[in-house]
């Protein structure tokens, strides 16, 4: 049984059960490389405030790397005996170089410690993931490029609305897509604060240079309260809030490409390569990858309300509690990950049907707004153009025509205001050519749009 670090107070062994339920070692193990790159940070600090010799740190300091070494090769049992990670570095410290080893937690608490551990995670996955981000965004720029003079039926309500740029749609992606790394990008600055030094709660009796540690580890600056270092985890709760709606807008996109893959729709093929099959039907092409993404955004979603739940009634400062945040943190980071990592890939993997795209876009009356905007420009007032548009759309459908199938007696017959040069109005390409406006879907905005999003990518 290995000796607890903080086994002076009991008399007696702990119960096994309270070993089990107790232990994070199963899952935090996941923080040896920040706990040892913490603890080297310490160690150096130290040193140069003469609190251990120099002489002493080096021992320290050449015992961690090889820690370090035999724990990327997974040489230590991760056992419940060790408690934690930090626990098993510093047993695996004291076995190398004996009590010397013991001198490395001066000054400092597991509970500084911990802050500290999870606050480099959190900031190297959000390295990672602002990086996923953007090449999740380079194959959506790429996508709308290769495909710009496609067009599509934009919806409302699950319904046809009016005529758009495929391009225009997918760019809609890239622009939720530059929030979502705004907003990890502003957890970026708020996770890189240092704790270490807050101890258990009060700060230290030592003269702890914390600057010098904040610097070593690259942190912007060091915490203000101790009390506050220990006890918060808003750092967390912002990555998953952040993860949260990055999911959002993958299950987003990842429903359109389900509804655009089906029969009923057409508008995609989706390659073999990233679809699966049935186990009894012969002919199904699946697009399961797509359906998981969505699946998963609930996951995420389950670990920031579970977090917040865990947070909301704790009194400051530490509590146990809060070693609930590990796996809701570590699960989440792997899950957006692999996320962006599919959908970059899944994207790369469609293609287009363009003709399919074309006739849906031409069909169902996109361009009723268009009319109706005609009408204005001949002095009639909007709410009327829509009535008259409206009864126009009712006829049509009695006569089960489109708009431009339609005379222009049929049409006269609802305004004298139309005239022959409505036939213009009434094809979605014009539509399409009458949007060149910022933001809108017209194709020199888009062509601008795509440019103006490859020099932010640096394409």
């Amino acid at each position: 049984m290995t000796r607890k670090v903080w086994g002076g107070r009991f008399r007696g062994e702990t119960d096994a059960l309270v070993n089990k339920f107790n232990a994070s070692i199963g899952f935090d193990w996941r923080l040896y490389a920040q706990d040892i790159e913490g603890s080297m940070a310490h160690c150096r600090m130290l040193a140069k405030q003469e609190i251990i010799s120099d002489d002493e740190a080096s021992l320290i300091l050449e015992a961690l790397g090889e820690i370090k070494g035999e724990l990327d090769k997974g040489q230590f049992p991760l056992d419940d005996d060790y408690e934690d990670i930090h626990s098993l570095v510093e047993k695996a410290l004291v076995d190398k170089i004996g009590a010397v080893g013991e001198k490395l937690h001066t000054g400092r608490s597991r509970n500084d410690q911990v802050a500290l551990d999870v606050r480099l995670y959190e900031r190297d996955a959000l390295y990672r993931i602002v990086e996923l981000i953007k090449e999740a965004q380079i194959t959506l720029v790429r996508l709308a490029e290769d495909n710009f003079d496609l067009m599509m039926p934009g919806y409302t309500h699950m319904q046809r609305a009016q005529p758009v740029l495929v391009a225009h749609h997918l760019l809609a992606y890239f622009e939720m897509l530059k929030r979502d790394s705004e907003r990890f990008r502003e957890c970026i600055k708020r996770v890189n604060v240092l704790p270490l030094g807050s101890a258990a709660l009060a700060g230290s009796t030592f003269d702890l240079d914390r600057e010098m540690v904040s610097r070593e580890l690259g942190f912007d600056r060091i915490s203000e309260n101790s009390m506050d270092a220990v006890s918060d985890r808003d750092f967390v709760l912002d990555f998953l809030f952040a993860s949260s709606v990055l999911m959002m807008h993958l299950s987003r996109l990842s429903e359109e490409l389900v509804i655009w893959s089906s029969q009923e729709f057409g508008f995609i093929s989706i390659s073999e390569a990233f679809c699966t099959g049935s186990s009894i039907m012969p002919q199904k092409k699946n697009p399961d990858l797509p359906e998981l993404i969505r699946g998963k955004t609930g996951r995420v979603y389950g670990h920031l309300i579970a977090l917040l739940t865990t947070m909301k009634g704790l009194p400051l400062t530490y509590n146990k509690d809060m070693q609930e945040d590990k796996e809701a943190l570590f699960d989440a980071v792997d899950t957006v990950e692999s996320c962006l990592e599919v959908m970059r890939q899944l994207l790369g993997e469609i293609s287009f049907k363009g003709e399919r795209l074309k006739k849906s876009a031409e069909e169902g009356f996109l361009v009723a707004t268009d009319l109706a905007d005609y009408l204005v420009g001949k002095g009639i007032t909007f709410r009327e153009a829509h009535e008259i548009v409206g009864k126009m759309v009712l006829f049509a459908l009695e006569q089960e025509k489109e708009l431009h199938e339609l005379t222009l007696d049929e049409m006269k017959h609802f305004t004298r205001q139309i005239k022959q040069d409505v036939y213009e109005w009434l094809e979605p390409a014009s539509s399409l050519d009458r949007r060149n406006m910022p933001g809108g879907t017209g194709p020199e905005v888009v062509k601008k749009s795509i440019a103006k999003a490859k020099q932010e990518l640096k394409l």
